[in-house]
């Protein structure tokens, strides 16, 4: 199959394009990014001779009409992901998550029998502070960030309706792994224990996420990409689901590092307590995750662990990142105090 993966120099992005190369090796990838701040071609390094990497923008009508012709398959990962970005700038993630989910569809619409697969989140459910959020649930965003997601998993849908375009919907769960960026909780609390730094923890820190490899992630969303009822949406869920002390904990165990370590800090604006997906439908599909939970942060640290230079050329002090953290956690830090 020729893909065209969007948004494939980001995280789990990064990780489909492996994926696929070592369990589809006659498939050929032509991957999409704008490379911000979270796009980095770092991430496919040992991948490069067998990829071929158009640097551009999803919401140029240009880039689209020019490359989504040339393939079989549009695999959307592009987006801004970070919630507490969202906070700060909206525009990014409305202009990305939904302008250009627009543009991808507007080329795949001209291309009959291309298949569409959306990167969703689970996020686009709201707080689910009991039970569990099936595909056919109302969308309740509650940040800029998952109601810019929404907004293109509507669109994915208008044009499956409206257009009889080929599209198929993910919306995964928590993901973490290899090549994170690490702003987000999981990298920045494994690499900040790894340098003695604290981690900064919102509120009471008994916010619930579940837990999902990113290899699981790649595989199921390869499965419904492959496998999947056109029209239809596919929860993936892994079924772990710990409260933000509970991460910390197991992250500073891994690494051998003091609970001291752990700050509770100033919660964000609307944090969601709580995710939590059914992933039945997903299931019958033939999937289940391959990871125990003990098993996804221990891969998750000791990537971490293994590649410094990596994430220490992200958080040099003259970076982009440096400047993010101080503007974000500067403050809360500051009047912040150990967990006992």
């Amino acid at each position: 199959m020729r893909l065209l993966v969007t948004g494939g120099a980001g995280f789990i992005g990064s990780n489909y394009v492996h994926y696929v190369l070592e369990e589809h090796p006659e498939d050929t990838i032509t991957v999409l990014d704008k490379l911000t701040y979270a796009g980095n071609l770092a991430n496919l390094e040992d991948v490069s001779a067998r990829v071929r990497f158009v640097r551009g923008d999803i919401a140029d009508p240009s880039v689209a009409g020019e490359l989504v012709p040339q393939v079989e398959a549009v695999v959307n990962f592009a987006a801004e992901t970070h919630v507490d970005r969202s906070l700060e700038d909206a525009d990014a993630f409305v202009r990305t998550n939904v302008l250009g989910t627009k543009t991808l569809l507007d080329a795949v619409r001209s291309q009959p029998g291309m298949r569409y697969l959306q990167v969703s989140t689970d996020e686009v459910y709201g707080a689910v502070l009991t039970g569990h959020s099936l595909e056919t649930d109302a969308l309740n965003p509650r940040s800029p960030y998952s109601a810019a997601k929404a907004g293109g998993d509507l669109l994915v849908r208008s044009y499956h309706v409206s257009y009889g375009v080929d599209a198929v919907i993910t919306r995964g769960a928590n993901t973490i792994g290899p090549y994170q960026y690490p702003e987000k909780a999981t990298p920045l609390f494994v690499t900040n224990a790894v340098d003695d730094l604290p981690l900064p923890i919102y509120g009471a820190g008994i916010a619930v996420r579940d837990y999902l490899y990113v290899r699981d992630h790649c595989e199921a969303i390869d499965l419904v990409l492959r496998r999947g009822i056109s029209g239809e949406i596919y929860n993936v869920g892994a079924g772990h689901e710990v409260n933000t002390h509970a991460v910390a904990d197991c992250i500073l165990g891994l690494l051998d590092k003091p609970r001291t370590l752990k700050r509770l800090v100033d919660d964000r604006p609307g944090h969601d307590l709580r995710y939590s997906v059914d992933a039945s439908k997903l299931a019958a599909l033939g999937w289940q995750p391959r990871h125990s939970l003990d098993e996804t942060f221990a891969a998750t640290v000791a990537w971490y662990r293994e590649h410094e230079p990596w994430w220490r050329a992200i958080k040099s002090d003259a970076g982009e990142f440096a400047a993010y953290y101080q503007r974000w956690y500067g403050n809360r830090l500051a009047t912040s105090s150990p967990v006992r």
